[in-house]
């Protein structure tokens, strides 16, 4: 009897366990993926760096990675929306510098080379996180 309560404890624990992991925000298809970016990059002090990449190619990588809801690029950079925030892949001394943001920011810092994207602060705009379209 205890080892029949035992094993559905167990069951129970690991069905729990999968199913919090499957709903996390870095298995949503909408989300950035950040996990893999902290993995696959090299940290700085503002972000990620590839040492040898251009920002094209950075970008092809992280769109294999997760694939991102919109893109654009200007000024040699290349810009992933993803939901409510955005990845902006720069030049950089050495490679190609990798930022994360909320998309408000990023939109205000880039807007001039995301001349389709929807502004964040207009009615339109829909982020495409949870509740997205409620």
């Amino acid at each position: 009897m205890n080892s029949a309560r035992l094993v559905s404890a167990t069951v129970a624990a690991v069905l729990a366990a999968t199913l919090l992991t499957a709903c996390s925000s870095d298995g949503d298809n909408t989300a950035v993926p950040r996990e893999w970016i902290r993995k696959t990059y090299t940290a700085t002090g503002t972000g990620w760096l590839d040492p040898a990449g251009t920002p094209s190619e950075v970008a092809r990588e992280i769109h294999a990675e997760r694939e991102e809801l919109d893109r654009a690029s200007g000024g040699s950079m290349e810009f992933l929306r993803y939901g409510d925030d955005m990845v902006t892949v720069s030049p950089h001394r050495s490679g190609s510098l990798i930022e994360i943001e909320d998309y408000r920011n990023g939109y205000h810092r880039h807007r001039q080379h995301l001349t389709y994207w929807p502004d964040p602060d207009g009615g339109s705009f829909r982020g495409g996180g949870p509740g997205e379209g409620k």
